[in-house]
């Protein structure tokens, strides 16, 4: 199979395609813009992972214009499928001429991309997903370690698997509790990763006196969770923990207070990530855990526009008038990373010297530092991976309505400030 990278490859050669589009020519040759595709899921189950998407991409264009970099930005919405975000992907790449894909927002929208642009020898930057499901879930064989191989085209950045475990049992510590913990894995990248007997919260659990009770994988958009809920019943589960799509949370959530259960703690991934998600619940929001990723009072500043946490999240609600998010920061860390790269690169239209640049990526960012290739993670993703922080945290109810989130653990990451201890729920 020819690809388009290697099409390219041999009509620049032989010049016999010269005229189709330029293809011959590197865009900077002729003037013409930096191509850059970026795939969120802005419909779908999972759109509150884009919603400040417009808002980002608008700034960082405002930005490059500024930083003299000539880019253009095709965005394309995954509707929070796989098979989509696959599709949209090749298609930035052999319709749109992509030089560079970026990606965000968990395995359903960062694997597929990532997979069609290693097929295709695209340079991909991803964010957003915990690195275990991102790299291991992409390998031929998940199961088998050692043939596990690293990428060549692709990078990500964001906290892994033993990241939120830390933060989540750093959390639970501070409340007594009896150490029955109730799991909610759905059957998806993140579900399968977090239960795993071996990379997830098992063996670790496990190790730290918690005893788990699982009852098995659910499909996302499940409408009745009351056998997971006997489960738990009959486990006494005090604790709660998983890592659900939002409105899964909220149906759990309304069944587990119907059917008379009530843990002293529920820390759970990616549904309460988003005020929106939280309020939905109305007052039954107050003290859910969960993991914080990015925030206003991170001590971090953009190195594209100077920013600090709290001025790139106050800029988007006064832009939009509503709260801030998580991804707000890495999705502008994204695109920091994108033009940093492309003013290294000595080709930003090369395949090759894309990614020679992001393997020598060594930028603060508005996430903090990140670079590839000097990470703590295990040898074989060390290559592909670079860690950021993360701290867990509690959402409050606040006296004239909303919530606030408070950070109440930060051992993993003690340069960001925590506001508050842990509180039972009950």
């Amino acid at each position: 199979m020819i690809n388009r990278r290697t099409l390219l490859k041999n009509t620049a050669a032989t010049g016999a395609l010269a005229g189709l589009s330029g293809l011959a020519m590197p865009a900077l040759a002729q003037g013409a813009a930096v191509k850059i595709g970026y795939v969120s899921p802005q419909t779908g189950p999972l759109a509150a992972f884009a919603e400040a998407d417009s808002f980002i991409i608008d700034g960082f264009k405002a930005a490059a214009q500024a930083a003299g970099l000539n880019v253009e930005v095709i965005v394309k919405d995954s509707q929070s499928n796989p098979n989509r975000a696959a599709q949209v992907a090749n298609e930035l790449i052999v319709q749109d001429g992509i030089s560079l894909m970026l990606v965000a927002s968990t395995p359903e929208t960062t694997n597929p991309v990532t997979t069609t642009c290693e097929a295709e020898e695209i340079p991909c930057i991803s964010t957003v997903a915990p690195w275990q499901p991102w790299f291991i879930g992409q390998q031929a064989n998940p199961g088998d370690p050692s043939s596990w191989r690293p990428f060549d085209s692709s990078f990500h950045f964001f906290w892994g698997l033993e990241d939120v475990i830390a933060v989540f049992t750093n959390m639970w510590a501070q409340v007594e509790t009896n150490k029955q913990v109730g799991g909610l894995f759905p059957n998806d990248g993140d579900g399968n990763a977090w239960g795993d007997a071996n990379v997830g919260f098992p063996p670790v659990l496990s190790e730290q006196g918690y005893t788990l009770t699982d009852p098995g994988r659910y499909q996302n958009l499940t409408d009745d969770f009351s056998s997971q809920i006997n489960a738990f019943k009959q486990a006494n589960a005090e604790i709660i923990t998983g890592v659900m799509i939002p409105p899964d949370f909220t149906t759990f959530w309304n069944q587990a207070r119907q059917q008379g259960f009530a843990p002293k703690v529920a820390s759970i991934g990616k549904a309460i990530l988003f005020p929106q998600a939280v309020e939905a619940l109305g007052n039954a929001g107050h003290n859910l855990s969960s993991e914080v990723w990015w925030t206003p009072s991170h001590p971090f500043k953009s190195s594209l526009t100077g920013q600090s946490a709290a001025d790139l999240a106050g800029g988007f609600t006064q832009a939009t008038g509503r709260p801030w998010t998580q991804p707000i920061g890495f999705v502008h860390a994204l695109f920091e990373v994108a033009a940093d790269v492309i003013k290294r690169a000595s080709d930003p239209t090369d395949s090759a010297a894309m990614v020679e640049a992001i393997a020598a990526t060594k930028l603060d960012t508005i996430v903090g530092p990140l670079s590839w290739g000097d990470g703590p993670l295990p040898p074989f993703a060390q290559k592909n991976v670079a860690k950021t922080p993360l701290v867990g945290g509690q959402w409050r109810l606040k006296d004239g309505g909303g919530y606030d989130l408070v950070i109440t653990d930060n051992k993993t990451a003690p340069m960001i400030p925590v506001g508050g201890q842990m509180e039972a729920i009950a």
